[in-house]
């Protein structure tokens, strides 16, 4: 008999009158909260003022909301936002794109490095690749949490029929569907701790432009691959050359800079730094 799992957890971990906190929130913070600790070791471990990681906290959080809302807006959903202009401030309702955290996170660093000399913009790239990588695998864990992103149907020991899903969407059979967000969270993970490792092995003498071009390399090429076991998420997904989905086509720019800039990286020291 095949083995099956069934989700259907509740998104809410508790209500208390208007207080209903969300696993996914709770994963969201946390990545931020674990990636701060991680970033406290480099300022100490390179001697740059930890006190200016509060405000890079507060940089960060901002790029990668707005990024990631206005991402969605624009990549998935333009018409039906600027149609509908109130529910663009409707983050509570979901609509967040990767893509454009990315890019928000991205301008939002180069933003806090202008003032800041002793802190380059390509430096602080790599010092929080590692980080980033982390807090994108516990918010696809939150998207599992979500019943959200879901992944194609399977017959794998391993599928996944989520529950909740099929019953408040039209459209989603309550099937065994691959659970992509897992396998996503996963791969994100091993990112990170390969990141992680070679900047605890390297330190101050890491290469510039190294670990952001492997984050951007690695994260992206998994996502294009992992892609192809996602249900579709637009209707006009279906129209896109060689049957991709956005993700995947806004994936390969990302790529192609990560592989730039992993390719031009200088070769490190025989000799590691160690603190």
């Amino acid at each position: 008999m095949l083995l099956q799992i069934y989700w259907d957890i509740d998104p809410t971990l508790f209500r208390l009158g208007p207080l209903a906190p969300r696993w996914y929130g709770l994963l969201f913070a946390s990545g931020f909260l674990i990636g701060f600790y991680l970033m406290r070791h480099v300022y100490r471990r390179e001697d740059k003022p930890v006190q200016d990681l509060d405000i890079l906290l507060f940089y960060l959080l901002g790029g990668t909301i707005i990024g990631a809302r206005l991402g969605h807006i624009l990549f998935y959903a333009p018409g039906y936002y600027f149609s509908n202009p109130v529910e663009i401030l409707m983050i509570q309702r979901g609509g967040l794109a990767s893509h454009g955290g990315v890019i928000g996170v991205v301008f939002a660093i180069w933003l806090y490095c202008r003032r800041r000399e002793n802190q380059p913009f390509l430096w602080l790239l790599d010092r929080l690749a590692a980080p980033v990588a982390l807090t994108g695998s516990l918010i696809r864990l939150g998207n599992f949490f979500n019943s959200e992103i879901l992944g194609t149907p399977t017959d794998l020991p391993w599928g996944v029929v989520f529950e909740r899903a099929a019953r408040i969407r039209q459209g989603i059979e309550a099937i065994p569907l691959h659970p992509v967000q897992l396998y996503e969270s996963l791969c994100y993970l091993l990112i990170f701790g390969v990141l992680w490792r070679l900047y605890q092995r390297w330190g101050a003498e890491t290469p510039r432009g190294l670990l952001i071009g492997m984050f951007f390399a690695l994260i992206f090429g998994a996502r294009i691959v992992l892609e192809f076991f996602k249900l579709r998420q637009i209707h006009f997904e279906a129209a896109l050359p060689l049957g991709m989905s956005m993700g995947q086509l806004l994936s390969i720019p990302v790529v192609a800079l990560g592989l730039w800039l992993w390719i031009r990286a200088e070769t490190p020291s025989s000799s590691p730094v160690r603190s």
